[in-house]
């Protein structure tokens, strides 16, 4: 078969050589693309022809779908799918699989970093002392005796329940589905507003869906304490981001941090959240650590290697 990885892994050439070293010796024909496509018509060449593709995050557009004559399987190296054309894919057989959990310890640590950034203040610290001034002015507060609210308790939302509490927090959580292992934990599950407001710090974990869509606006956000934060490391459109700035602006919460938006980095001039005081905004980062990608970069091969075998796995 043809198998093309139409964008870098981030991964060293010789991981990827190895990885890619079985799929050659049995016979198939694999091509590694070092550069993202540019555009969508770019982005058709290499997939026309292809048995397999596989991507990262550069959107998949519909375009792109209709002309790919050959595809029977995509390889998401990534959680979401949400930036695929998937109802085209489908209409015409394609197998959709993803790359769930490579990421689980790397966003977590972020939502634990970002947590400790807003308690700390370090981003105004670093001004302040580039500044010239002393570091009387700004007092934190600690993670250790606080309430964390964790929204979406799937395996990311799991490690970041573990990570609260090792810091001495309390933890409660909202989810879909109540799991005995969460439980088993110490944690609370509450409705969503209960959980919104009991809480000191609120962290999103969950997918974006139809049914998630703005699953945190306006309302959810007043339910929340005055000297609250809310963290956001999950997908952008869960949260509603006029909504959230709104909230900033207004004083109904203390602080947030975002790492991921309704479009993908960079963002337009325009964009709402960069007028919200008491933000810190990443640009989609909390997956990207060096270990992450190794094991994005192994399952993606797995993927592929185990529909080959007829197989697959990770099927969206």
């Amino acid at each position: 078969m043809k198998i093309a990885l139409i964008e870098p892994l981030r991964i060293s050439k010789d991981l990827l050589n190895d990885l890619a070293a079985p799929l050659r010796a049995a016979g198939h024909a694999f091509t590694a693309y070092d550069a993202k496509a540019q555009t969508p018509a770019e982005m058709a060449a290499r997939v026309r022809g292809q048995d397999i593709v596989m991507i990262a995050n550069t959107p998949f557009p519909e375009v792109v779908a209709q002309g790919a004559d050959q595809l029977k399987m995509l390889d998401v190296a990534f959680t979401g799918i949400d930036h695929v054309a998937l109802d085209a894919c489908r209409k015409k057989g394609v197998v959709i699989c993803n790359c769930a959990n490579y990421s689980n310890q790397s966003v977590a640590e972020m939502t634990l970093g970002m947590a400790l950034s807003l308690l700390r203040k370090l981003p105004e610290a670093d001004r302040a002392i580039r500044a010239g001034q002393g570091g009387g002015a700004w007092m934190g507060r600690e993670i250790g005796g606080r309430t964390v609210g964790v929204i979406g308790t799937g395996r990311i939302g799991a490690q970041v329940i573990r990570l609260f509490q090792a810091f001495g927090a309390k933890v409660i959580a909202y989810s879909r589905t109540e799991k005995p292992e969460i439980k088993a934990l110490g944690v609370t599950y509450l409705p969503l507003k209960d959980v919104l407001s009991q809480s000191d710090i609120v962290t999103l974990h969950v997918p974006a869906t139809p049914e998630t869509k703005h699953l945190i606006g306006a309302e959810e956000l007043r339910c929340m304490r005055p000297g609250s934060l809310f963290i956001n490391c999950a997908r952008g459109p869960v949260a509603d981001a006029l909504a959230l700035r709104d909230a900033l602006n207004e004083g109904k919460i203390a602080g947030a941090a975002v790492d991921v938006y309704d479009q993908e980095p960079p963002l337009p001039a325009d964009h709402p959240l960069f007028g919200a005081k008491n933000l810190l905004m990443t640009p989609h980062t909390a997956y990207l650590t060096e270990e992450a990608m190794i094991r994005r970069a192994g399952i993606a091969f797995e993927n592929v290697a185990a529909f080959l075998r007829g197989e697959p796995q990770n099927v969206c």
